[in-house]
């Protein structure tokens, strides 16, 4: 009966990794799709702007304008949802006279084609920061990731010259997050790594952190990890009852990130 017990639960086990190993996208990414006539609704200026991708894909995104601009912010959002509610947050960083650019990636919302691996990300975000370096200096454009979306950001960030990287609630990597959460599950079967610690390593521009001491999701230490193996140390903002979700719409992180943005 044990013998038995033990194949059973061993065979489970190989099952779990060979499905996380393959169908690690639905695990990852959690899209919310779109009809490709959805009308978009927000209380600000704003326009649509397609991404054409290496392999002729179209990914859509949404340029909000601020009454008098002072540069754009390049925003990269999380794993979930898609622009019809992540538009939302453009009102914080419009109200300091920043323009905001936001991409969904591919399937989510009105955007062509899935997700099939990393360098297919990190291609297709470059292709987008290449559209708005047509209309904005580098030294005016700040790369801004959120949870998933600050390993990309720390990614495109590496391969530009932004004037300033902001990761709001980063995983050190994902493989530290995955050890974290899943300690039984081997390592070597994530395929997506998103090494925010080692893309972070080759920025020349000042970077920020901002971190929830309540983030459920991506552990505060997280934060602390990137911080230390950083030189110079970014700055690290801690946001002591903060959670992994809402933080644009925190009070103090509103009144920091206008700080961070008027230097």
């Amino acid at each position: 009966m044990w013998l038995k017990l033990l194949i059973f639960l061993s065979s489970f086990y190989l099952l779990m990794c060979a499905l996380l190993f393959f169908f690690q996208e639905y695990l990852i990414f959690f899209p919310e799709t779109l009809p490709r006539d959805y009308k978009f609704k927000f209380n600000q200026k704003f326009e649509e702007i397609n991404v054409k991708t290496k392999d002729q894909k179209i990914l859509n995104g949404l340029l909000f304008q601020a009454d008098t601009s002072k540069g754009l912010i390049f925003y990269l959002h999380g794993n979930a949802g898609s622009l019809r509610a992540w538009g939302e947050v453009a009102k914080t960083y419009t109200d300091l006279n920043y323009d905001v650019f936001i991409l969904d990636y591919r399937g989510f919302g009105k955007s062509e084609g899935l997700i099939r691996s990393e360098r297919q990300l990190y291609e297709d975000l470059q292709s987008a920061y290449d559209v708005m370096k047509l209309n904005y200096r580098e030294d005016q454009i700040v790369i801004l990731g959120y949870s998933v979306g600050a390993g990309l950001a720390a990614k495109i960030a590496s391969s530009n010259s932004p004037r300033l990287l902001i990761l709001q609630a980063p995983f050190f990597n994902m493989t530290d997050l995955m050890r974290y959460h899943y300690p039984i599950i081997p390592t070597f079967l994530l395929r997506y790594k998103f090494p925010t610690n080692e893309f972070s390593k080759a920025c020349k521009m000042p970077i920020v952190i901002f971190h929830g001491k309540q983030d459920e999701v991506i552990y505060y230490n997280s934060s602390l990890k990137l911080k230390r193996s950083l030189k110079p140390n970014p700055t690290l903002i801690t946001l002591d009852s903060q959670g992994h979700n809402g933080m644009t719409n925190n009070p103090e992180y509103k009144k920091e990130i206008e700080e961070v943005l008027r230097f």
